[in-house]
């Protein structure tokens, strides 16, 4: 893991209106690390995303990519400098086909020496060279989130964050979801993901941290989680 932090939250304040969301979140992620956002639902996980990405900008505090300041800008100049999203929901382009949806946010701004293309997405994928010519509202909601995470990576981000990267998926869909991370772990991507379970996290992630009505309650390794059942049930619910 690199000293130097990719991306860095420092005392994020968010609101929707008047409603504080956020009271003082801070996290890093170093390059090539994975790194999870746990807790229960409504707690201000996707609020966290939304703040990184500048869809709900934070109101106070500090947020750093690559050691610059991006908590004022717009979420299309966020997308450029190098984080690719997965939303919940997936919201890939419902008109589109499946090919379409791929090539239409392709680019190597970051000037990748093995950048992702069609066919490495489709070779991650099999399923989405099977359906390419099928639109992407005809697809199962396992492929819509396949097709919702080649479509990040081929943005060839520096930094991939998926939010709720397995909810509502069959048991078979879920184990390729994780598969598919696990090997980009191995490729060296960087990825802070939201997710519910557990122990597929601990398998893949360095570090997670927990998020209980807008703040950072606990953070640690995965053996350290691993090692804390008390944590686990009083903020997760297992």
């Amino acid at each position: 893991m690199a000293d130097a932090a990719l991306l860095e939250l420092v005392n994020i304040e968010t609101s929707y209106g008047l409603s504080r969301v956020l009271f003082g979140v801070s996290l890093t992620l170093a390059k090539g690390e994975v790194v999870s956002l746990l807790g229960r639902n409504g707690m201000g996980k996707t609020t966290t995303v939304r703040s990184i990405m500048g869809l709900t900008p934070a109101g106070a505090g500090s947020i750093r990519f690559e050691g610059r300041e991006i908590r004022a800008l717009a979420a299309y100049r966020v997308a450029k400098l190098g984080i690719g999203l997965v939303p919940e929901g997936r919201q890939v382009f419902p008109n589109l086909t499946t090919r379409e949806n791929l090539v239409a946010t392709a680019a190597n701004r970051s000037r990748a020496a093995d950048p992702w293309t069609l066919e490495k997405v489709c070779a991650l994928f099999p399923r989405l060279a099977e359906r390419a010519d099928s639109m992407a509202n005809l697809l199962s909601g396992g492929e819509q989130q396949m097709l919702a995470i080649g479509r990040a990576l081929m943005t060839n981000p520096r930094l991939l964050i998926l939010d709720e990267a397995t909810e509502g998926l069959a048991p078979t869909i879920r184990d390729e979801i994780w598969r598919c991370l696990q090997s980009l772990r191995a490729r060296g991507q960087s990825i802070l993901v939201i997710d519910k379970n557990i122990e597929a996290l601990m398998r893949i992630a360095d570090r997670h941290y927990i998020i209980e009505r807008g703040r950072v309650v606990w953070s640690g390794t995965s053996p350290q989680l691993a090692a804390a059942p008390e944590i686990q049930h009083r903020y997760l619910g297992v």
